[in-house]
């Protein structure tokens, strides 16, 4: 019986972590597309922060709304939800797995399946348990990360005509380890990241209960459970803290999986193979080149697009598990 529970409670995890995973990558898109492209123009991306204005040339995007514009114009509607399919082939397993571990690691680290038990957790038991169910989401699901990127890049003409196209020159030009180029930046990006997330995450859940206890304790209502805007606040709080400080490192795995891909001139510069020893390596010649600026390119649309994508992810995760759980119990 315990067994068949454990599997119960494995099932309901995958699957509300799947489906918030989905619904928060596809709503969040069109930011992702702008941050992508942010991220991998060699050239400045606003007016102020041009420290050598003349390593590269001209850039091609230099705003959010001007890049909007851009890519509206010359790509369509269509254009924001580039790569958007091995968008949600990474996210949908990636936040499947990374719920199910979770899970299993806060039980035991509490002794007790409880979320009760789980949100009482220290600071320190939410981060590391976050940081290594971010890592092995990563690891499960990482070639579709690079394949997003590579679409959601590429701009026109088109280099790959769809996920299949970029797969197979991928596979045949550098092999397996190719669909894992930048894999040792993404990790050392998720386990901040990751254990940020849901730590932060857990810490505000824990205020916001704490907050309700005291609105309501000489009230008659009673009611301390969060409620779904506060559950929306805490995951917009956790992404942005998350993001803020892990962006960097973004930066530099973005640059990884572009590495040789051969955009139109239009696009910029192009980031020729092994252009970057390692992750040191590429965060100080991003440095030297560009600028502070450079590790912070497309940090406003990333913020933008993270807290909102946080807070769907948690509040769709919450509700579609308790929905998975009544129906199952």
């Amino acid at each position: 019986m315990e067994e068949t529970g454990q599997l119960k409670r494995a099932f309901i995890d995958a699957t509300a972590g799947a489906i918030s995973g989905g619904i928060s990558r596809t709503v969040t898109s069109p930011l992702d597309v702008i941050k992508i492209r942010f991220q991998v123009q060699l050239e400045p991306t606003s007016q102020w922060s041009v420290p050598r204005r003349d390593v590269h040339g001209n850039s091609k995007y230099t705003g959010m709304l001007q890049a909007t514009k851009n890519i509206l114009r010359e790509e369509g509607l269509k254009g924001f939800w580039r790569g958007n399919a091995p968008a949600l082939l990474m996210v949908m397993p990636y936040t499947a797995i990374q719920f199910t571990v979770l899970r299993q690691l806060k039980t035991c680290a509490a002794g007790s399946s409880k979320s009760e038990d789980h949100m009482n957790l220290s600071p320190h038991l939410s981060y590391i348990s976050g940081a290594l169910a971010g890592c092995a989401a990563t690891v499960g699901s990482y070639p579709f990360d690079l394949l997003r990127t590579i679409l959601a890049s590429q701009g026109e003409p088109k280099v790959y005509r769809n996920m299949r196209s970029a797969f197979v020159d991928i596979f045949k030009t550098r092999g397996i380890p190719g669909l894992y180029a930048g894999l040792t930046p993404t990790l050392v990006t998720i386990v901040p990241y990751a254990g940020l997330q849901f730590g932060t995450y857990d810490t505000f859940k824990r205020w916001m209960k704490a907050w309700n206890h005291r609105r309501f304790s000489d009230s008659s209502q009673g009611n301390e459970s969060i409620s779904s805007f506060q559950l929306f606040i805490c995951g917009l709080a956790a992404g942005t803290c998350a993001k803020a400080v892990c962006h960097p490192l973004d930066v530099v795995k973005k640059r990884f999986q572009i590495e040789g891909l051969q955009r139109h001139p239009r696009y910029g510069a192009r980031l020729e193979p092994r252009a970057y020893r390692n992750m040191y390596d590429g965060l100080r010649r991003i440095l030297l080149e560009e600028g502070w600026s450079g590790l912070y390119k497309g940090i406003v649309p990333s913020i933008v697009k993270a807290a909102p994508a946080g807070a769907v992810t948690f509040v769709a995760y919450e509700y579609t598990s308790d929905w998975l759980e009544s129906i199952l119990t």
